[in-house]
């Protein structure tokens, strides 16, 4: 074999053997996503809301569509994660709604009642049928164009008459004025019609930090009235468009542009097949098959509205996602950084999502030099950063101290909540909070470029706590913290204990990557290896974690008592038996399966400590159970924080490389067949793997990045064989260590 071949050969296999192991599972997405169809029964009950709806969710990640109303009078929610209002100040910010589509056919009135939501392509349909007809709706946001199409169709004889209307949100309605809590603030509204292209503008740019406005505008073919006949074989369409001033300079000039160019049969046809093209290889990034199918269809129901509602890398999704339906929503549906900001992101990471979980960062990043000021302001540190409990996108503080808190709330600043102008609750961990994400993205892609952005803020959050903490006695103490909102003047609160090591240790090999900051590596480390032990006490005779060293002990309520271990990543399999006995006394203690705010960090820490399965698997069914069938807990007024709790559960069941060690079904019943393909883990390793009839096989490991790989080997006590780009190699032992090529592929058997 002469040299110049054995090249070609060296460059091409890692290639072709990474073509091989996706060829080997082709088709294998779309039967197991294709299964799972979501089914409404009945019209939703909880919209427009100020929290979470139950509706039929559709979008892109920049558009999104809630789809509400009994079947005489459909009306579609359009909002978009670059239009809010930009205002500093408690309730002056906020994601707003942009307008509807209202369709009314009289003649439905009585009509039975069906929704469905076909994960696989995207697209929902509803069938209203009533006195031998049927009406049709397909409905879907183009996932490459900031387009909405809605096709309406009928059988059985007749004819039915109908109208569409493009509309702004209602006062009174979709714009409550509950005075004083609800404000009134100025705006620009506008509608018109041109050429049958309907459209509508709105804009806030009078009393705002940041003039911002958007546009939507729509065309019913055939009809520059809106007005339409339904008869059989005909199908009514209806195609809409928005846009921003964040994406374009004139908002309404992009939109009409594009429901022009949209409206064409050809070129909808090429819409909708980009739209599925884009699908297609969004489930095939990653995917599970599990034997429970409630469980596995939340699964891949969390893993689509993360992808409806995040794709802006510049405004990721709030509180509620893409799905505003009233103005000035809860929690001034901002990014809420004491864990709920966060919660939505965690399973993307895992889930070989990056795309959806690029937007989180952007926020933070805009918000550094408002950090930078409390930071000094308030601990005298100036070259870190502090953050409150509420930011919105482009440096907007959602909860920044206005004359109204005092006037018709508590008086926060006598209790310490506020601090200067701040809304702190006492809680300092807000920015490590942050860093959590950053971390898990940075440990699962090992990513130079993505570390390069955000070094600058983990840099920043370790070098306030190098500053803030107080070194007595050989340990950093942490000194007027809060673990819970307004528990100020604690000691050692549990999870900054947690956040603190995180935040450390990522800065520091973080910037070991970047080859910046040699000279504070050293304190870094030190710190982290000389936090105090995380605090205990006894509770009905065992021994579990204690919510603060001094102050708070426990609350029976949220999760913050084990949020250390997860996001926080500091324990797990190879942590110290005691440690992990604490931990599960704990877990056992609070069975906060079904928490308002915790259980997305609940059930992955149960998996990290290695909680028994068959208890995970039985609390995740009756979580799943527990929900609209959008996926959003029943009673729970709280958003997407839950779209990541059960893949990344699962994920977390099925494959984990936490503590930099490779298990393959570390916490699964062995005799429950499952499979998955391209798990993300730690080291930037994509791995695939199958369990059947309590064997383990085709394993194959994808190294992104040509890091090592520490395997615990999951034929215990059988040798392994791994075929790579240099042939095969034998490993003995419980644990193999492997070194690998970048952009290579592995395969491993049992010997």
């Amino acid at each position: 074999m002469n040299n110049t071949l054995k090249t070609l050969i060296a460059v091409m296999l890692p290639f072709l053997l990474s073509c091989s192991a996706q060829d080997d599972r082709s088709g294998q997405a779309e039967t197991i996503i294709g299964r799972h169809v979501v089914r409404f029964t009945r019209p939703p009950q909880r919209i427009p809301a100020k929290v979470s709806v139950d509706a039929p969710l559709l979008g892109n990640g920049f558009m999104g569509i809630a789809m509400s109303g009994d079947p005489e009078h459909q009306v579609f929610y359009a909002a978009r994660n670059d239009f809010w209002r930009l205002k500093s100040g408690h309730n002056e910010s906020y994601p707003a709604v942009l307008g509807k589509i209202e369709v009314f056919i009289p003649g439905l009135q009585g009509a039975s009642y069906l929704a469905e939501q076909h994960l696989y392509d995207a697209v929902t349909t509803a069938r209203f049928a009533k006195d031998g007809f049927e009406v049709t709706y397909r409905a879907y946001v183009a996932a490459l164009d900031d387009v909405a199409v809605i096709e309406i169709g009928m059988k059985g004889e007749g004819t039915l008459e109908g109208t569409v209307q493009l509309s702004l949100p209602a006062i009174g309605k979709e714009i409550v004025e509950d005075l004083p809590l609800d404000r009134a603030f100025p705006e620009k509204r506008e509608q018109g019609a041109a050429d049958g292209i309907h459209y509508i503008i709105r804009a806030f740019e009078d009393s705002v930090d940041i003039p911002n406005r958007a546009a939507m505008a729509l065309q019913t073919a055939d009809s520059p009235d809106g007005r339409f006949t339904l008869e059989a074989g005909k199908t009514v369409r209806i195609v809409c468009a928005t846009s921003g001033n964040a994406r374009s300079a004139d908002c309404l000039d992009a939109a009409v542009r594009k429901v022009r160019e949209s409206a064409a049969p050809q070129s909808l046809r090429g819409i909708e097949v980009r739209h599925g093209a884009w699908w297609k290889d969004y489930w095939e990034k990653s995917f599970v098959s599990i034997p429970d199918s409630a469980i596995e269809g939340q699964y891949y129901l969390s893993l689509y509205g993360m992808a409806s509602s995040s794709r802006d890398a510049d405004f990721p999704p709030g509180l509620f996602g893409i799905w505003i339906t009233q103005e000035q929503p809860s929690w001034a549906g901002d990014y809420h950084l004491n864990y709920n900001f966060q919660a939505p992101f965690y399973a993307l990471y895992s889930a070989n999502r990056i795309e959806q979980a690029t937007p989180y960062y952007a926020p933070l990043l805009d918000f550094m030099t408002r950090g930078a000021y409390y930071s000094e302001k308030i601990a005298g540190i100036p070259d870190g950063i502090l953050y409150p409990v509420g930011i919105g996108p482009r440096g907007i503080e959602t909860t920044r101290w206005t004359p109204l808190m005092d006037k018709y709330g508590k008086n926060w600043k006598d209790g310490g909540n506020i601090e200067d102008e701040g809304l702190f609750w006492g809680q300092k961990s807000n920015v490590s909070y942050a860093v959590a994400n950053l971390s898990m993205q940075f440990y699962l892609t090992r990513d130079g470029e993505f570390s390069r952005k955000v070094y600058p803020f983990v840099r920043a959050a370790a070098v306030f706590w190098e500053n803030y903490l107080a070194y007595e006695d050989g340990r950093y103490v942490d000194r007027n913290d809060a673990i819970h909102e307004g528990t100020v003047g604690d000691t050692n609160p549990i999870l900054s204990l947690g956040l603190i090591r995180q935040t450390m240790r990522t800065a520091t090999d973080m910037s070991e990557l970047l080859d910046e900051d040699a000279g504070r590596r050293e304190k870094w480390m030190h710190i982290h290896d000389h936090l105090p032990d995380y605090p205990r006490q006894e509770r009905n005779g065992k021994t579990v974690f204690r919510l603060t060293e001094e102050g708070t002990a426990w609350v029976n309520g949220n999760t913050l008592a084990i949020q250390h271990i997860y996001p926080g990543g500091q324990i797990g399999w190879d942590s110290d038996p005691e440690l992990l006995a604490v931990a599960m006394n704990t877990m056992q203690e609070m069975r906060r399966w079904l928490d308002g705010n915790g259980s997305n960090s609940f059930f992955p820490a149960a998996v990290r400590i290695g909680y028994d399965p068959d208890t995970i698997m039985y609390h995740l069914d009756r979580y799943v159970k527990h929900t609209f069938p959008n996926g959003f807990q029943l009673n729970n007024p709280h958003g997407i924080e839950n779209l990541s709790t059960v893949p990344n559960t699962i994920n977390e069941m099925l494959c984990s490389g936490h503590q930099g060690v490779l298990r393959l079904f570390p916490v699964w019943n062995r005799d429950r067949d499952a499979s998955f393909h391209q798990i993300r883990t730690e080291g930037a390793f994509l791995v695939s793997a199958k369990l059947q009839a309590g064997e383990i096989g085709d394993v194959t490991v994808f190294s992104e990045q040509g890091e090592e790989l520490t395997l615990l080997n999951p034929w215990k006590g059988r040798g392994i064989k791994v075929k790579g780009p240099a042939g095969e190699q034998s490993y003995e032992g419980e644990r193999i260590r492997i070194k690998t090529e970048r952009g290579a592929t592995y395969r491993l058997y049992s010997m």
